[in-house]
């Protein structure tokens, strides 16, 4: 979007009251979106957004500002916007810095620029329709949508980083809703990642479609859930949801060089039974939290966050790792150019244990089965949780028996991780399509888990 110059001279105005540091961000997002109700397509949309977001760190404050407007006046005076953060003495426009191009393994495809035609967008959502609605016949309404995105940005920065990244994204959900009698329920499985429509010539339409649809009709038969203190084992891949909210962000390098979060300070002990390794990946292939490089312009990493119990270490952007004395770790994540970057998850997963998934289950005696969850929140200070189940079972001597609704869990993060007394040899990452919040700002994210036995958790139901 802007040439060496350019950002040199962007960089030298953001600097010239002073300060530690200065980076520019660049961003150019193209989205085509479709989307179905009552059998038919109920709207579609191109959107087309650009700008670039200015900002000057001096200490442990940061001054930021974007625009819209590409020309290089308007530019500069966002630049002189993000310098008033400064108050030492002008230094003047700084000398040219020399940017140096960071290069990183291509993780998807770097060579797709332009969308499909409209038409197989839409034939993605009408197949799904025709799926969910044959799956059962008590499938009462289907919703359906399809967003293709292509983002772009590039990144300079005042210690001579230089990054570009193209970024393709592409998501189908589907929601199927199930009736009888005077019940209704809703299932609803989403899918895609880092690549094209072309993904979805295996991961069908119909195959999202029958299992959103299988989601609710079971929960359009499910008995209400039992209350009180349980077993609970929790389910491959989409049960990464509680290990994101109720570990990943306690872990996230702001909350701990604040001291807000319960994992400040303790690097090095332990925090979790010895079952338990998380791993936070930026560099998975065309998974839905990878990138490149993150958007300070640092390639994207492994990072070991807990290990056999034991916390490692933190998920680091340039700001934080810049105050606590370590570098890095690719971690430096922003919605868009109109926002600053934080610390943030990229794909947060638990490799696999030793356990089968059916010694797991014979090995409990009364619990909850939670194969996927719809929602929570979490309170990062205390590590308190509370989690919405959307495929649920209950667990009886030793067998999955009936289907559960309106179940939640309660409970605490760093608690529930010592309860952990098995992990499966089933790992995986959900491909489902989560987004995660944060200060006000949303990014794509991946989650996963292997099959996890946690000993005890207070299980909110309705059964009377």
């Amino acid at each position: 979007m802007l040439d060496t110059e350019s950002l040199n001279r962007l960089l030298a105005r953001a600097l010239r009251r002073g300060g530690d540091y200065a980076d520019i961000f660049c961003e150019r997002r193209r989205s085509y979106a479709f989307r179905l109700q009552e059998g038919a397509i109920h709207d579609g949309s191109t959107v087309v957004t650009q700008g670039v977001g200015i900002r000057v760190v001096i200490g442990e404050s940061a001054g930021y500002a974007y625009s819209d407007d590409l020309s290089l006046d308007a530019l500069l005076q966002a630049a002189d916007a993000a310098s008033l953060i400064a108050r030492g003495t002008p230094s003047g426009e700084r000398r040219s810095i020399d940017l140096t191009e960071m290069r990183a393994p291509a993780l998807y495809d770097q060579l797709r620029t332009e969308h499909a035609p409209a038409a197989q967008y839409v034939a993605l959502l009408e197949r799904a329709d025709v799926a969910a609605r044959a799956y059962d016949t008590r499938i009462a309404a289907v919703n359906a949508h399809v967003t293709d995105e292509l983002q772009d940005v590039w990144i300079a920065t005042s210690d001579g980083r230089y990054a570009h990244d193209h970024r393709p994204m592409i998501t189908l959900g589907v929601q199927a809703v199930a009736s009888a009698k005077r019940e209704r329920a809703s299932g609803y499985v989403g899918d895609g990642g880092r690549t094209s429509i072309a993904y979805f010539a295996e991961h069908t339409p119909e195959e999202l479609a029958r299992d959103a649809a299988r989601i609710a009709a079971i929960n359009v038969d499910a008995r209400p859930a039992p209350a009180g203190e349980m077993e609970m084992v929790v389910g491959a891949g989409g049960g990464g949801v509680l290990l994101h909210e109720a570990v990943g962000h306690g872990l996230e390098s702001d909350f701990n060089r604040r001291g807000t979060s319960l994992y400040a300070g303790r690097v090095g002990e332990r925090v979790a039974s010895e079952l338990v390794t998380i791993y936070d990946d930026g560099n998975l292939p065309e998974e839905r939290g990878s990138i490149t490089v993150d958007d300070e312009g640092v390639p994207g990493a492994h990072k070991v966050l807990v290990e056999k119990g034991v916390l490692r270490g933190y998920m680091q952007d340039t700001l934080n790792a810049r105050l606590m004395g370590v570098e890095s770790t690719g971690s430096g994540r922003r919605q868009s150019f109109r926002f600053m970057p934080q610390p943030r998850m990229c794909n947060t997963y638990m490799p696999n244990g030793d356990a089968s998934v059916e010694e797991i289950i014979a090995s409990t005696k009364r619990g909850i089965y939670a194969k996927s969850f719809s929602g929570g929140q979490v309170e990062i200070s205390k590590g308190d949780f509370v989690f919405m189940i959307a495929e649920g079972y209950l667990i009886e001597n030793g067998a999955i028996t009936a289907p559960v609704k309106n179940a939640t869990i309660v409970g605490n993060g760093p608690d529930a991780m010592t309860k952990v007394t098995a992990v499966a040899n089933d790992s995986r990452l959900a491909r489902r399509h989560y987004t995660c919040g944060k200060g006000g700002q949303h990014v794509p994210v991946g989650v996963g888990m292997p099959t996890v036995k946690i000993s005890s958790i207070t299980v909110g139901g309705t059964q009377e």
